[in-house]
């Protein structure tokens, strides 16, 4: 399960790293449907991928760490499912997005029971078990 969380911690820090990345490059382009969205939007997008970006890096810290702290993990997973819900809340108010949108959604909102299950795997693992688990660095 330790190495679980290390792989699982780092997929989702250089996933997020590289959405944001790209939203900061493409601005509302990098958005389903919203290519005519206006400069506001695509402002907002740009500084919000720029965001998301930081985010993954936080991830990627965390899976650097020996033991992954269970804490990190937690804050990181829980920020993740507030962004599920907050595409449960744009569901509710405006109906279905989409199609990947809900693809996103189902991610947001299924991951972050496995990384809350997860979380403190490493810090459990006796210290000569989680040396053996390979850094990816």
């Amino acid at each position: 399960m330790a190495r679980a969380l290390r792989v699982l911690t780092q997929l989702v820090g250089w996933s997020c790293v590289l959405i944001g990345l790209y939203h900061v490059a493409l601005g509302n382009a990098a958005i389903p449907g919203a290519g005519s969205a206006g400069t506001t939007v695509d402002s907002w997008g740009r500084f919000m991928g720029a965001g998301f970006t930081g985010y993954g890096l936080a991830w990627i810290w965390a899976a650097r760490q020996r033991p992954i702290p269970a804490r990190a993990v937690r804050w990181l997973a829980g920020v993740f499912l507030l962004g599920g819900v907050g595409r449960l809340i744009s569901l509710a108010v405006h109906g279905w997005p989409q199609w990947f949108q809900i693809a996103l959604a189902v991610i947001e909102l299924g991951l972050p029971p496995v990384f809350l299950w997860l979380a403190d795997a490493e810090e459990r693992t006796p210290r000569g078990d989680a040396e053996a688990v390979p850094a990816g660095r």
